[in-house]
């Protein structure tokens, strides 16, 4: 017997230190990964979004907790918040993981909450079946239904692959927990030394009994299996998330609360452009001697704002703005998604550069190459994508910056625009009549 109890305590303590090793290199790589991305970020220009707490604190707790814009399709929401519900409350049981994994007990939480412990548990396996259920049927609308948005050209490859390997992922997670606690409670029924009587779990005390033929060795081998591949599984989904679209799971709280609290569509002037007019007016007011090259919109992510750039970030690839965007639907080739997802592909590039060079080296690209003229041409700055975005996120404010440096920096206007252009400048108003003849049309 005292043997058995070393052995016991020998495979406590590796068990304890196995799992130190796994949450330390977990967390942190995820960290590694997460300080790159908000390196990244702050590749942009400074732009400030602090004023109004109260607002953004009720835009962060509506859009990005509540999920305000996703009822827009009653149906739908409901099944994305079991998800979302699931992935933020069932989490709370990996605190016990983590604890146990840590101080070598099992189920820490049992003595100390006693019947509120078999509710939260009855609560989370419900959620959990919930989970499964639900991602089982948006893996049926991506792949078998196959919903346009979801199946569309600018979706293709990798990103069509991802929310795949997530809901997949979920479904294994839910099932590992499930089937870690049947074995549990399997093991309570025999009797087992180690594993406290919790009474039966409204799903796992019903699958339990299918285990009642497996040995003790058997059933706890099938149990540790199961809290080591849940613990290892999220570990690698938290350090799936920095490469996935679902890194919006946390990036939707920050980029709710920071969001530009103007009117829709309102464009910003840019402050060179209003003094050049101004000096123009009033030459005395020109600064005198060099100025410094002004630089008109954004061709490369450096010259967008860090919003835009937690924009592309936070983009959940849902294709809400692609299907609500009238140009696309009527066969031009602008998809806000692509705009969103070009952009993040950009800054991604540019942060690998910066790490292997300790600096930006140019690389004879920049954002105004991953993204055509004929697209962002196509825009009719008509808000239709921001108003349909479920996390706040403006692929306007990008179209617009890169437009501008299109016509301001490159000159390249289509000829209609030209037309109108050279008629403000010389007439003051878009029309090709002179001032003095701006009244003739009553005649």
């Amino acid at each position: 017997m005292r043997t058995l109890a070393v052995q016991f305590l020998l495979m406590q303590i590796l068990q304890q230190i196995l799992f130190a090793i796994v949450a330390i290199a977990g967390i942190w790589l995820f960290t590694k990964n997460i300080i790159a991305i908000r390196r990244n970020i702050f590749l942009g220009k400074s732009e400030n979004l602090n004023g109004d707490a109260k607002l953004r604190w009720k835009n962060l707790f509506l859009l990005a907790l509540g999920q305000k814009k996703m009822f827009k399709n009653p149906l739908v929401a409901f099944l994305h918040l079991i998800i979302y519900a699931g992935f933020i409350i069932i989490n709370i049981e990996v605190l016990e993981i983590v604890l146990d994994g840590i101080l070598g007990t099992h189920r820490l939480f049992l003595p100390l909450i006693g019947g509120l412990y078999s509710f939260l548990i009855n609560f989370f396996e419900v959620l959990a079946l919930s989970v499964i259920a639900v991602c089982i049927i948006f893996l049926s609308r991506r792949n078998i239904v196959k919903l346009k948005r979801f199946i569309s050209s600018d979706l293709k490859g990798w990103p069509r692959s991802d929310a795949n390997y997530i809901l997949i992922t979920e479904i294994v997670l839910m099932s590992l927990f499930l089937l870690m606690n049947s074995a549990d409670r399997a093991l309570q029924l025999q009797g087992s030394e180690h594993y406290h009587a919790t009474g039966d779990f409204l799903i796992s005390g019903m699958l339990a009994p299918a285990f009642s033929g497996f040995s003790e060795s058997s059933l706890i081998i099938l149990e540790r299996s199961c809290w080591w591949l849940h613990i290892i599984g999220i570990m690698a989904f938290l350090n799936y998330l920095p490469y996935s679209k679902h890194l919006h799971i946390l990036l939707a709280f920050p980029n709710a609360y920071y969001a530009r609290l103007e009117v829709a569509g309102k464009m910003e002037n840019m402050q060179s452009i209003q003094n050049e007019v101004l000096y123009a007016m009033q030459p005395e007011l020109a600064p005198t001697g060099e100025q410094a090259a002004q630089k008109f919109g954004a061709k490369e992510v450096f010259d967008l704002s860090w919003k835009s750039l937690l924009d592309a970030y936070s983009c959940t690839e849902c294709g809400r703005c692609t299907a609500a965007c009238p140009a696309n639907q009527t066969g031009k080739l602008l998809s806000p998604r692509k705009i969103m997802m070009d952009t993040r592909d950009r800054l991604e590039v540019v942060g690998k550069n910066i790490d292997a060079n300790k600096t930006f080296v140019d690389d004879g690209k920049n954002l105004l190459t991953s993204i055509s003229t004929e697209e962002l041409r196509a825009c009719t700055t008509c808000n239709a994508c921001v108003d349909a975005c479920p996390v706040s996120i403006s692929p306007l404010s990008i179209i617009l910056e890169l437009r501008r440096s299109l016509i301001m920096e490159d000159s390249n206007a289509p000829q209609e625009w030209n037309g109108m252009f050279s008629n403000i400048e010389n007439n003051f108003a878009p029309w090709k009549f002179s001032p003095e003849d701006r009244d003739a049309w009553a005649q």
